[in-house]
């Protein structure tokens, strides 16, 4: 009897999971965009983007408020090129190798050598896609940078966030010729550029303790599929290895050579399989989670660790309403900040709660968030009578706030700015504190 049970069950929990996967549109979505697995490394997605809801009549843009990662970029750790090139050269050697296999070594290859004395540096993509978001800026809201807007921009003081910043303010600078700009990357502003909240380091890795992070590694990143087409069979070890490493690695690897001209003419993706892919990604959905977002195994205090940058927001916004400035506050920094800002105030309802990790995929993905070149762009609009509302475009969408809109995306900003200043009021205002 105990067995029927425990068939019955299993066959029910099988059909579950086989229902999600046919009614959560994501997984269509990577089969036929699989650098989306690519998550934080994925280049910005900067075509077909929408055309922009016109504002309420008599309204017109004055101010921006923005914060941006900064654009594509080699990976930090030379470990990630190194570890699956030496499996791959132990295969070739042993004879395992297969001409599948043979193919992606000579890619891995070619991206470990164009790293060397590059890790973590602004790509020629990355650049690009801060030229391009200052263009489509310029051109979207012209009224922001008339004359007599001034633009104060700011990075943090990593080398990449500082050419971002350039890229883009150089961008702007050619368009608008009389704009006043100014440009800061210091310790001085890394209070609010990227806090480093001493609350959440510890309870990060109390978070990956009990949601027991490492079961889902175990269980979500399965390279059998991969070994196969790579080594010919799933038997075959290299020396002191855990294949499930090497496969994280190659998603990052794989995914990250979109980020580079040099290897437009690579696409590796095929090797990992479409259900493995979309599952690897489910784990560094679910690792990400913990790290940022409004998650019960953090007791949701994670987003918090952004409450000096969101006050930093609603200042600049409150000043150049107080005083008729028109023109932008751009913040130039990381994705370890887009993503719990973006949970923070609940931007497409990613302040989602759930201690449900086998499901979270249909109802928060860190895809959509924060790309390369990910930005937040705070738009504000005035008319004759003083009204002022603002408009959140999230990589230059259309964003949703947890509030009721004026129409479309247009929201009574008194309105936001109270929301905010509420969920802060508890947050004590942090001093200054260094790069996290």
């Amino acid at each position: 009897m105990k067995r029927v049970i425990f068939f019955t069950l299993a066959v029910a929990i099988a059909m579950s999971a086989a229902a999600r996967k046919n009614v959560n549109p994501l997984r269509g979505e990577f089969k036929a965009h699989p650098t989306l697995a690519a998550n934080n490394y994925r280049a910005y997605p900067d075509t077909l983007l929408p055309t922009l809801t016109p504002a309420p009549d008599g309204f017109t843009p004055f101010f921006i408020n923005h914060y941006g990662r900064h654009g594509s970029r080699w990976l930090i750790d030379g470990g990630e090129y190194t570890r699956p090139l030496a499996v791959l050269e132990q295969a070739r050697r042993e004879g395992v190798l297969t001409p599948r296999g043979e193919r992606l070594l000579t890619a891995v290859k070619r991206a470990a050598q164009g790293s060397e004395n590059r890790l973590g540096e602004l790509s020629d993509i990355g650049a690009e896609q801060h030229r391009g978001i200052a263009e489509r800026m310029v051109a979207n809201f012209p009224e922001v940078f008339a004359a007599g807007a001034t633009v104060r921009a700011r990075s943090t003081t990593v080398r990449r966030c500082i050419l971002s910043m350039q890229n883009e303010v150089d961008r702007i600078a050619a368009l608008c010729p009389d704009l006043p700009i100014t440009t800061d990357a210091s310790k001085a502003e890394m209070y609010y550029m990227n806090y480093s909240d001493p609350v959440v380091k510890p309870l990060r890795k109390l978070g990956r303790e009990k949601a027991d992070l490492n079961r889902y590694k175990t269980r979500l990143v399965r390279p059998d599929a991969m070994r196969k087409k790579l080594f010919g069979n799933t038997r075959w070890q290299p020396d002191s290895v855990d294949m499930v490493e090497i496969m994280l690695d190659l998603v990052d690897v794989v995914g990250n050579m979109q980020s580079h001209h040099a290897f437009d003419d690579i696409n590796e993706y095929d090797i990992f399989g479409d259900e493995a892919l979309y599952d690897a990604w489910r784990y560094n959905n679910i690792r990400w989670y913990i790290l940022s977002g409004n998650n019960p195994y953090t007791s949701g205090r994670v987003p918090y660790m952004e409450a000096n940058l969101l006050r930093n927001i609603i200042t600049d916004a409150d000043n150049a309403i107080e005083h008729g400035h028109t023109g932008a506050s751009l913040r130039f920094g990381h994705e370890s900040v887009v993503l719990p800002l973006v949970c923070l105030m609940d931007i497409n309802d990613m302040g989602y709660s759930s201690d449900d990790l086998d499901t979270l995929d249909e109802h928060w993905a860190s895809c959509k968030v924060f790309p390369m070149a990910a930005n937040l762009q705070f738009v504000y609009y005035h008319n004759a009578e003083g009204e002022v509302l603002v408009k959140v475009l999230l990589n230059e969408h259309e964003a949703t706030l947890p509030l009721t809109a004026v129409t479309g995306p247009y929201y009574r900003w008194h309105e936001v700015r109270d929301l905010y200043l509420n969920r802060i009021a508890d947050v004590p205002i942090a001093p200054a504190g260094s790069i996290e």
